[in-house]
């Protein structure tokens, strides 16, 4: 199975009791349809990821960031502190691919830009023999 979400945290690295490196992290996908008044519907599910083939990728995987992931799906149940039943998507992933940084990132990354092009105006500026 494919799935296609954005990061809702950065990536951690766990170590299990018997040595293994995982890395955890969570996406969310979005959905959207049409009800039968002609409504537009706005679906999300959550994904709670774990890749144990290399801790390395936890790097890459920060808050925001757009990813394809291939994998299965599972599912929990648990007692919350309260006592409340709770349900969960487990995503098992096997591949993952970067399609792009976080929104947060290409804002910095693009203000970065602005300010450099400035400073090159202004140098542009100075070069003038006049």
């Amino acid at each position: 199975m494919n799935i296609i979400g954005r990061l809702t945290r950065d990536a951690e690295v766990r170590t299990t009791s018997q040595d293994k490196q995982v890395v955890n992290f969570s996406v969310a996908t979005n959905d959207s349809y049409r009800n039968k008044q002609g409504e537009r519907i706005e679906h999300t599910t959550y994904f709670d990821c774990s890749y144990w083939i290399s801790p390395n990728v936890a790097k890459l995987l920060k808050k925001g960031t757009l990813v394809e992931l291939s994998g299965r799906v599972s599912t929990r149940a648990w007692a919350g502190n309260d006592g409340e039943l709770r349900a969960g998507l487990n995503f098992h992933t096997s591949q993952i691919k970067l399609h792009g940084g976080s929104k947060r990132a290409e804002t910095g990354q693009a203000s970065t830009q602005s300010k450099s092009n400035k400073v090159t105006a202004l140098e542009t500026e100075d070069d003038l023999p006049f």
